[in-house]
């Protein structure tokens, strides 16, 4: 009996035995928080001129009162922040591996504060180039802040953490203006919406300088907090007080951290780390794409394809679009990802995006026809705030396959850096190429004036096989 007992429970028991699941380490919340905060910088900086950048450009008489055109000069514009921000976004990370994460968030923060004042100061093209330029420069925040958002986790908390980064960039849209929906539309030409308030000149002479010293005041809180509560990560420049557990580090030891001045970046061009970050570059240009592409198609004359709206109208639109997207990935994110997996979740946000690029063009069409925005244009645009919502999804299962790319935690400031420079590079690529595409789709009238709708389809569906190159599962690195 007891033989009989012994060679069942030899044949039951497995070969090899089931790898015990770690026990899922703490956020730290104060520290995270304050990383988080500090994704409104780069997201304001980045992007908070958009629902009036058009007007702008119009009402500096740049392009001589032709309409078709604006779109050209807008693209430049909106895209000189990514292209100074590629070429030293990876210095910047370089730098922090020396001496420290947080002196390069203040540089950066005190650089978008300025800049954000300078261009609503600014009269000429050439004054709006030198403020984006600058904010570019001075801004390397987001390649550190997620290193730091590395160095803070581990692979038992990675997902939970990343998937926030979604959540505040979203929030940034509504609040802190990532697409300057309030701000950048409610606010700009304060005159106009406030006569008595804003009676002075100084209003008439500078009509976006209020959104955009709003803009600077959110920015020096972020420095605010930073400067005063954000622990140092850097293991050989942060003070004894700073816990291991703090850091994510499970072992409870404080390992030293080589340079990233010493690692070889080609050491690091293995096919684990490079599938990630091109696609994070790709999904970067047609992230990037949307938004400029949205408000300009908002604000163009229905008589050109678009639907006309007004910098106020704009600004309400895509601040439901903020709202939506955040309460969308503080619902069903982090669900989606347990239930779908990364890699399934990324394919829907880019299913989502080109399923977008059919939509635009169907409520052009629906504006022409009905003679104005009715209740089915409303239904379409709210379809449209649905999908993109979706497609912005794919942003955070991108972090989680880069963090997971890195072979040790000493690399991650690395592919950040490579990762970093490579969607600034997408990025100031995006906005010039979209708005120019929409620009000579309708003054040339080619594809019916959906040329740049059909491109960037096609761009998505080279999106979809490219993610299919992605890893099933993400790789434990802590080891």
């Amino acid at each position: 009996m007891d033989t009989s007992h012994s060679r069942i429970a030899s044949e039951t028991t497995p070969l090899i035995p089931a790898e015990a699941s770690k026990p899922k380490t703490p956020l730290p919340k104060l520290q995270l928080g304050i990383v988080l905060t500090i994704q409104f910088a780069e997201a304001i900086a980045s992007t908070s001129i958009f629902p009036y950048i058009n007007q702008l450009i119009r009402e500096l008489g740049i392009t001589g009162g032709d309409d078709a055109a604006v779109g050209y000069y807008a693209g430049i514009i909106e895209s000189l922040f990514f292209v100074t921000q590629a070429l030293t976004v990876l210095r910047w990370s370089r730098l922090s591996d020396r001496i420290g994460r947080k002196p390069v968030l203040v540089v950066g923060l005190l650089g978008a504060c300025i800049s954000m004042l300078c261009f609503g100061l600014s009269t000429t093209f050439w004054s709006l180039v030198i403020s984006r330029c600058v904010c570019g420069v001075l801004n390397g925040n987001i390649g550190v802040m997620k290193t730091m958002l590395g160095e803070l986790t581990d692979s038992t908390n990675m997902a939970q953490a990343f998937s926030l980064i979604p959540i505040v960039w979203s929030l940034g849209n509504f609040l802190g203006q990532v697409n300057c929906p309030l701000m950048g539309g409610t606010l700009a030409r304060p005159q106009d919406h406030w006569p008595v308030l804003f009676a002075n000149s100084f209003w008439r002479n500078y009509p976006y300088f209020l959104p955009c010293a709003v803009a600077a005041c959110v920015l020096f809180v972020a420095l605010f907090t930073m400067v005063f509560f954000l622990e140092e990560t850097l293991s050989t420049k942060r003070r004894p007080k700073l816990s291991s557990a703090t850091l994510g580090d499970s072992s409870g030891e404080s390992l030293p951290q080589q340079s990233m001045a010493n690692v070889s970046l080609r050491s690091l061009l293995t096919p684990t780390v490079v599938i990630p970050i091109a696609n994070y570059t790709v999904f970067a240009f047609l992230d990037i794409s949307r938004r400029a592409l949205v408000p300009l198609f908002f604000s163009t004359p229905t008589y050109l394809g678009g639907l006309g709206f007004d910098p106020s109208s704009i600004g309400s639109w895509l601040a439901l679009f903020g709202i939506m997207d955040g309460v969308l990935q503080a619902l069903l994110f982090a669900k989606l990802v347990d239930r779908l997996g990364p890699k399934r979740l990324f394919s829907v946000s880019v299913s989502s995006y080109a399923l977008l690029m059919v939509v635009l063009p169907i409520m052009s069409w629906l504006v022409r026809a009905r003679g104005g925005v009715d209740h089915a244009v409303t239904f379409a645009l709210l379809c449209q705030l649905v999908l993109s919502a979706i497609c912005s999804m794919g942003l955070g299962t991108l972090l989680m396959f880069m963090r997971a790319s890195a072979p040790t935690k000493n690399t991650l400031g690395a592919i950040n850096g490579l990762g970093q420079t490579s969607a600034s590079m997408a990025r100031a690529i995006g906005p010039a190429l979209a708005t120019s595409l929409f620009a000579a789709s309708k003054e040339y009238n080619l594809l019916g004036g959906n040329a740049v709708f059909v491109i960037l389809f096609m761009v998505a569906i080279a999106q979809s096989w490219l993610g299919s190159q992605l890893p099933d599962k993400l790789q434990d690195r802590d080891e």
